[in-house]
């Protein structure tokens, strides 16, 4: 039997009737908030932290079934930790660097996600969702304890909404009846199957690979390495044409099988059928228990803008990717981080609108990007040819002997944060000798700083970051304060900030991505970078 610790949902938002319910007419809210997954709860937070209300609707009460993802990234737990949960999912995780890659029983070759040190988190945790998206919500119920204007509104499931230029109109179906609230912004982070999408009659565009894949998650005892393992065609029987294996917090672990494209779902589901392929990868001596299984096929797809009017759309339901590379949850994480402070900024009159047709040119090209990376290690795993089939294997026999040929394996390339290259907020390089990777448009490495880290005291407003130049504590900017902060450049900070330069002034932007960085100080230049960064360029 399967066990029953991911079959039934936290409840973590209980339905509550709320004012708006026995209002007159409609009540309006600067921000409203449809799907409760963690997107949608970040979103929230996010907000709600800038002071913002926000109104977060979910036709559930919490947390859904099953696992779903774990593999959380670096990124990610760098964007938590900013709304003050990231410790508690680095406590619970189980930590990983390392990750191995097999062809039938021979090992290829290993690697290492984060060769150097001093960084506060590691490359990756595996975290279950439900566990993610629980602390999200703690960290929710301490914030609203604080003050922070963040309603979460359970068993609140949005039937039809009505665009308007200036404002969305929602009608809502709760267990007391039908209510209806307007807001002046809708953020629609529902999810893959999105109601939101359908009810305004968008959809994907992309492409569906005809494949699919058993996910099980155990239970077992077994003397496994904390490690990330892939086997392509792999020597146990029943296995199918890849699997993977890695471990999640609560002696549970992750294990995929390819099974192809013609298949039987149910026949595959069936208890004993699932058992076989585990017992021919696991041997018959290893004791495990069943704890959740499901079988997915995967697309590699996208909406055509992420914005529409007042409504906007992140997380999966503004795109979707294989989960080969982590990079569903991980890239929706990084929607969040790029629009909560630009949707703050225009609803305290800093910004123009204009500049939330950034978060869609932006967050569209990290989305291309995952979905380009997530379609070649598709195409990687999946040879859809003889031709194919046979480079694929002959890349994986030079690997295991040709350090050249190891780049050209590619069992999921994982999740990386997006860099915004080239892209309309950022001023031009003027730090010729910096390094590459803390250049405009970049999210700022992390490096040590006495006893703390940098990424401590960037995120959150716009801050001027001095190495070795003098830069005012603070600076008001057409009624945006700038935070200044003046470090001594040593050790990894001068190395992934400075490079062969001297000295450097970084304009950094409230989601931690260099938005300018010059040699000097100069309040003209940050003034123009600033309006630069906040769409009036």
């Amino acid at each position: 039997m399967l066990d029953d610790r991911y079959q039934v949902a936290f409840t973590l938002y209980p339905y509550e009737r709320v004012a708006d319910q026995s209002a007159d007419t409609a009540v309006r809210h600067p921000v409203v908030v449809m799907g409760g997954g963690p997107i949608g709860v970040a979103t929230a937070l996010d907000l709600g932290l800038q002071g913002i209300p926000v109104v977060l609707l979910d036709d559930h009460e919490g947390v859904g079934q099953g696992s779903r993802a774990i593999c959380f990234a670096k990124r990610t737990l760098e964007i938590a930790h900013r709304y003050g949960c990231g410790q508690p999912m680095l406590d619970k995780g189980v930590v990983w660097n390392l990750g191995k890659v097999f062809h039938e029983d021979r090992q290829v070759y290993e690697f290492n996600l984060l060769p150097e040190d001093g960084h506060r988190y590691p490359a990756f945790i595996n975290l279950q969702q439900p566990y993610f998206e629980r602390f999200l919500v703690d960290r929710v119920r301490q914030a609203q304890a604080e003050g922070a204007p963040i309603e979460l509104r359970g068993k609140n499931r949005v039937d039809a909404v009505e665009v308007a230029d200036d404002r969305v109109v929602l009608d809502i179906s709760t267990p007391d009846g039908p209510y209806r609230i307007e807001a002046d912004w809708l953020i629609g982070c529902d999810g893959a199957s999105s109601p939101l999408r359908k009810m305004m009659g968008l959809d994907f565009e992309g492409r569906v690979f005809e494949d699919n894949f058993l996910i099980a998650d155990i239970t077992m005892k077994a003397d496994f390495p904390t490690e990330r393992w892939f086997w392509f065609e792999p020597s146990f029987k029943d296995s199918g044409a890849s699997a993977l294996l890695h471990k999640q917090p609560d002696g549970v672990w992750r294990i995929d099988f390819q099974l192809g494209w013609d298949i039987d779902r149910a026949e595959e589901l069936k208890e004993d059928n699932v058992r076989r392929r585990l017992t021919a990868m696991l041997g018959p001596d290893v004791e495990y228990d069943l704890v959740w299984t499901s079988i997915y096929t995967f697309q590699c797809r996208r909406m055509k803008q992420f914005r529409h009017g007042p409504v906007i759309f992140a997380g999966d339901a503004a795109h979707q990717v294989s989960p080969f590379g982590a990079r569903g949850a991980n890239s929706g994480m990084q929607d969040v981080d790029n629009l909560g402070w630009k949707l703050g900024m225009v609803l305290k009159g800093f910004a123009p609108d204009a500049l939330l047709n950034s978060y869609d040119l932006e967050r569209r090209h990290g989305a291309d990007e995952n979905i380009m990376n997530s379609t070649r290690s598709t195409d990687f795993i999946t040879p859809k040819s003889k031709v194919s089939h046979v480079f694929r294997n002959a890349v994986l026999d030079l690997a295991q002997h040709h350090s050249f040929a190891r780049p050209l394996v590619n069992s999921g390339r994982l999740s990386v944060p997006c860099v915004y290259d080239n892209l309309p907020l950022n001023t031009p390089d003027a730090l010729p000798d910096g390094p590459d990777r803390a250049r405009p448009g970049a999210p700022c490495p992390d490096a040590p700083v006495a006893n703390e880290y940098v990424l401590d005291h960037l995120g959150g407003a716009f801050v001027l970051l001095g190495l070795g130049v003098d830069v005012p504590d603070s600076v008001e900017i057409d009624g945006i304060m700038l935070r200044g902060i003046k470090l001594d450049p040593g050790g990894a900070l001068a190395d992934r900030y400075l490079g062969s330069a001297h000295q450097a002034v970084y304009l950094i932007r409230p989601d931690q991505h260099v938005a300018a960085r010059w040699p000097d100080y100069c309040i003209a230049d940050v003034s123009t970078a600033l309006d630069r960064a906040l769409g009036k360029g």
